[in-house]
């Protein structure tokens, strides 16, 4: 028999009118985590999960379900599919929100082809899983999972002073369920890649079975503020040079060890921030990932130590202040062969691989079965308003995602 496929035209152009909400006068894609703009996102998703006829839940911290039940599976786990829809400054349009919307699109899709699903089907967008106005990053999904207390989330304050539980009332999307009391029976996610193996690989499909841990740090080095013309070079408490080497050395340290490690030093701050003054003070942050626990901890503890070499050869005081960690995630196998095999049976290339990205799934691992779907990015390119997948990757990744929740919502199904 011919495979089922989604409706290709009304997923994409859901895609384009969710890529529309929260444009400024230059065009440019802005929906920070429960800011206006983002609440008009929320109320257009919720909007069409009414329309497809889902039980709609909002819980304290903000996240959204759309619950497609019936009396006969009332009593079950649901399978729960989705993303989020909050995004970075000056977005693409794909990033979370491909994810959210073709789930709406195969709920849809199953309901009008007459299917009886032997558990409910959970729609989910997850609040701030961007981390871009409140910290830390996949923070809905974190609550959900009790990694952190929703009390403690809710009090979390903004890089522009807001205070998250009044934000989500003001838009009205504090809701009153209590987080993780619909817990799942598995997950999968369907996102863009965001970087570039399957576009330069021409691979289509992406089973994805790990996930990289992450180590935030912020480092702040304190120096010596003096002229910057009358202090000889071996005088100097400098705290830009002593950043500079710090940079330096987490490149030579990844490219001597061969390991699949990347390190980024996204964020620098100097003071006084003048151009003729020996910076007194350097303030960064330093992002560690690895798919590998072990070689996550020995890449901290190799910055740890040349921190200190540093210090001392520079005559600085450094201080580190840790942000965020989270170890490696291995996803469900028995979902990931249910990623590959849809692939194959829809004559799709596919490969495994690992998600350099955090994504909401990480988090929703810890409770239940997890796995993602990866479909191409141009050029690799994400966070970016050039972030581009084509239209029938988009449909591919949609209609594998079409048979991977068939087979789990039928009945016996347990996972690996």
């Amino acid at each position: 028999m011919p495979h089922q496929s989604i409706n290709a035209e009304r997923l994409l152009a859901r895609i384009r009118e969710l890529g529309a909400i929260g444009r400024d006068g230059r065009g440019q894609l802005t929906r920070l985590a429960a800011s206006d703009t983002e609440k008009l996102g929320r109320d257009a998703l919720v909007g069409w999960l009414e329309a497809a006829g889902l039980d709609i839940a909002i819980d304290r911290i903000g996240n959204i379900f759309g619950v497609w039940q019936s009396h006969d599976n009332a009593g079950q786990l649901p399978l729960m599919l989705g993303s989020h829809i909050d995004t970075v400054i000056n977005a693409g349009i794909y990033d979370g929100c491909y994810g959210v919307l073709a789930a709406l699109e195969v709920i849809e899709t199953l309901k009008e082809q007459g299917f009886t699903p032997a558990r409910p089907i959970a729609v989910t967008a997850f609040t701030n899983e961007e981390g871009v106005r409140y910290a830390p990053d996949m923070l809905g999904s974190l609550v959900h999972v009790g990694g952190l207390a929703v009390e403690a989330a809710l009090a979390t304050v903004a890089t522009d002073g807001t205070v998250l539980g009044s934000e989500l009332a003001r838009i009205g999307y504090a809701g009153s369920v209590e987080p993780g009391s619909l817990k799942p029976h598995a997950y999968v996610e369907l996102h863009i890649e965001q970087g570039p193996v399957l576009d330069r690989e021409a691979i289509t499909i992406g089973a994805v079975e790990n996930l990289q841990g992450i180590s935030w740090q912020r480092v702040t080095i304190d120096g010596v503020a003096n002229h910057a013309g009358t202090t000889p070079m071996a005088m100097r408490c400098d705290a830009g040079l002593a950043a500079a080497r710090i940079g330096l050395f987490l490149r030579d340290h990844i490219t001597r060890s061969n390991a699949p490690s990347v390190a980024t030093i996204g964020t620098m701050r100097f003071e006084p921030d003048a151009i003729n003054v020996i910076p007194s003070r350097a303030t960064f942050t330093v992002d560690l990932r690895d798919p590998d626990e072990d070689r996550l901890q020995g890449l901290e503890a190799a910055l740890a130590d040349f921190l200190l070499r540093v210090a001392a050869e520079e005559g600085v005081e450094i201080s580190v202040e840790r942000l965020a960690r989270f170890q490696p995630v291995a996803f469900d196998l028995g979902i990931v062969a249910t990623i590959e095999a849809s692939a194959k049976a829809r004559g799709l290339k596919s490969r495994r691989m690992t998600s350099g990205a955090g994504h909401d799934a990480q988090m929703i691992a810890r409770i239940a079965p997890t796995a993602m779907i990866f479909v191409p990015s141009r050029d690799g390119i994400s966070h970016n308003p050039r972030e581009h997948t084509e239209a029938d990757d988009l449909v591919a990744g949609a209609n594998v995602l079409l048979d991977v929740v068939e087979r789990i919502a039928c009945s016996g199904w347990k996972g690996s």
